[in-house]
């Protein structure tokens, strides 16, 4: 499991697996969301069986099935919603990491210039200067 910090709040990761549950719930998560649809991976890796072992391990759990055709505003600001609706930091996961960190960026236009957006993600290993001009459209509709 690889755990990539964009926030000090805010952290994503590749797809993980109920063993890697117990080394999240120690890193001192409280809340893990789900981006990735189960039509993506066998039964013992979608959310049901997932959620069930990290609420056992204490954390909160919330799923928001991520695809290209779903990044619009609003599921931008329910992540958004969903990451902050809670005291301490949050692992959202997907295949990659790429859509927690596209989903992220997106919820970020109203509070964050393009270049600190695009940073953060960078420095997280994520490289999407390609993102660009979705993150201007963005703010131009936060305006």
């Amino acid at each position: 499991m690889e755990i990539r910090p964009i926030t000090p709040r805010y952290a994503v990761s590749p797809q993980i697996t109920i063993e890697d549950v117990p080394a999240i719930a120690e890193a001192g998560f409280v809340k893990v969301i789900c981006n990735r649809p189960d039509v993506e991976v066998p039964a013992i890796m979608q959310s049901d069986a997932i959620g069930e072992a990290v609420r056992a391990a204490g954390m909160d759990y919330e799923v928001l099935e991520l695809t290209h055709q779903t990044m619009t505003p609003e599921i931008a600001k329910q992540q958004r919603d969903l990451a902050e609706s809670c005291d301490g930091p949050v692992l959202a996961y997907c295949a990659s990491g790429t859509r927690c960190s596209v989903v992220w960026a997106l919820g970020q236009c109203d509070r964050m210039s393009t270049d600190d957006i695009l940073a953060a993600t960078t420095n997280a290993g994520y490289q999407l200067e390609n993102l660009r001009p979705a993150l201007e459209h963005f703010r131009s509709q936060a305006d």
